[in-house]
């Protein structure tokens, strides 16, 4: 797992330290309330763009959270090259 990977880096090393940082920085612990709704921080909506619409999305592990609007566009692009995609991922031994 990244984190692990991430936790593991020398601090010692500036980059190490940068990355990491600059990794983690958007991170943020929420909890459900009782409707079942997670309230997301104002700086992190700005970041998405997320307005009225939105996607979530569960990518192995975690949840992303997308404007409708972008996921569209973003998944359309992504989609012409899905192809293309799959055959670099060949190096990842999937």
């Amino acid at each position: 797992m990244i984190e692990e990977k991430l936790k593991g880096l020398p601090l010692t090393k500036k980059d190490a330290r940068a990355f990491t940082r600059f990794f983690f920085s958007g991170a943020i612990e929420s909890e459900i309330d009782k409707q079942g709704r997670v309230n997301i921080p104002s700086p992190l909506m700005q970041y998405a763009k997320l307005e009225k619409e939105c996607v979530i999305l569960g990518v192995s592990n975690r949840i992303e959270i997308w404007s409708k609007a972008i996921w569209e566009e973003y998944f359309a692009e992504s989609e012409e090259s899905f192809a293309e995609i799959a055959e670099n991922m060949i190096g990842f031994d999937i």
